[in-house]
């Protein structure tokens, strides 16, 4: 939402109902209503290992403030209330020859600004179980999953309407006609398709899920970027206890072309992703497996994450053709006596694309490790370190790490 639309919004939405809503109403507006300020410090470093790589690495440190006030709904028939958002942030070391890693609004060879900031909010209305919002977002669904891998989270500005008062039936619908990317300030008109390097002017979903039972649950989802591409999506998830495992699948299948205008050219895609677990006591056991058929690399949208089995933290085992397998091992170390420490392991390999008129390969290392203060005056303070080595004949050779510190103080 721009700053001048929230502006009005508040007009609207914050003074008025002083006014107008009666007081037993507005205490459901108020009592229900959080507000937190988040921050996010993250020191990145990517280095290229290949030979003649045009940028050695790309290394830099941030700082990340993110305030964040939602209300409560007034009581009625019909419920109002209004999120705000607002977040900022600071460059604290960085240069020309190792700028780009995301962090910042600036690329290699220029170091940018020491500073980026965003104003946001959402004007909400209620009625049962069914919520129409208009203003900025950051979704998590099937067909448009939000990166937040950076320091600051994109924001999709639209309307969406979403309701379950069918009995174990979820429906989601919205649009999208503005973005303020991850690493930016204001807010951009046209929404790129990143695999493709070319825009729609809005992006169209719409999703069903149905709860078969509590541990099982089918879903299908249609989304549209306009002029671009298309797309639709099936989806099973469902766990089952055995004795002490607990055993987990989360299949999806997608199918891909192109739209209207066919921006991007002729996209012929089909993705099929699969991931199996196993859980026992500290342990979780996965395995991954990723297919994309067709001659198109899967399409998504810039600053988010394909919401596939082997999309990792440098790669996404997406292009034409390319098969991929991970094998992956959680470790919680709670049982051992040590909560709130946690490991990942992970290794995805995959094969079977074409670069450069031969077949190429690739394989991604990470090691993931967060640990959580669980008391004290420090409690909830969140330390990770994310390390992740990459070999790949399509995007060089590269060793990366990533420190994270976060910390989330409720206000109300």
């Amino acid at each position: 939402m721009h700053t001048r639309s929230l502006t009005q919004l508040c007009a609207l939405l914050a003074l008025p109902p002083v006014l107008i809503i009666p007081t037993q109403a507005r205490a459901a507006f108020i009592e229900d209503s959080t507000v937190n300020l988040s921050l996010r410090n993250v020191y990145f470093n990517r280095d290229f290992r290949q030979e003649n790589a045009a940028q050695s690495k790309r290394e830099e440190w941030a700082q990340g403030f993110m305030l964040s006030a939602k209300s409560g709904y007034t009581d009625g028939l019909v419920g109002v209330g209004v999120d705000l958002y607002a977040a900022l942030g600071l460059k604290l070391d960085s240069s020309d020859a190792r700028a780009g890693t995301g962090l910042l609004p600036n690329a290699f060879g220029d170091e940018g600004p020491g500073n980026y900031s965003d104003l946001s909010g959402v004007a909400k209305m209620k009625i049962s179980k069914t919520e129409l919002k208009v203003g900025g977002f950051t979704p998590k669904t099937p067909v448009l999953l939000a990166s937040d891998a950076r320091l600051l989270p994109p924001l999709f500005n639209g309307v969406t309407l979403s309701s379950t008062d069918i009995d174990d039936l979820a429906l989601d619908l919205g649009r999208f006609d503005k973005v303020n990317l991850r690493n930016s300030s204001g807010n951009h008109d046209e929404i790129l398709a990143g695999n493709y390097n070319v825009s729609g002017d809005h992006f169209d979903y719409f999703g069903a899920t149905y709860s078969v039972s509590p541990t099982l649950n089918a879903a299908y989802w249609r989304a549209e970027l306009e002029d671009v591409y298309e797309q639709n999506y099936l989806g099973l998830q469902g766990s089952h206890k055995m004795g002490d495992w607990v055993l987990g699948a989360n299949l999806g299948y997608f199918d891909s072309s192109e739209n209207g205008a066919a921006r991007g050219g002729n996209i012929d895609n089909g993705l099929t992703t699969i991931m199996l677990s196993a859980a026992h006591g500290a342990h979780t056991f996965r395995v991954g497996y990723q297919d994309n058929s067709g001659d198109s690399p899967f399409p998504y949208l810039q600053d988010t994450d394909a919401n596939a089995a082997n999309v990792v933290q440098i790669l996404d085992f997406t292009r034409a053709q390319e098969t991929s397998w991970q094998v992956r091992h959680d470790l919680d170390f709670t049982l051992f006596g040590v909560p709130g420490l946690t490991m990942i392991n992970r290794y995805i390999r995959g094969d079977g694309y074409q670069i450069a008129g031969r077949s190429g390969k690739e394989w991604e290392r990470n090691l993931d490790i967060t640990y959580v203060v669980q008391q004290g005056p420090l409690k909830n303070l969140g330390i990770r370190w994310r390390n992740a080595t990459v070999r790949s004949d399509g995007a060089g050779e590269l060793d990366e790490n990533r420190l994270i510190l976060s910390y989330t103080l409720p206000l109300k």
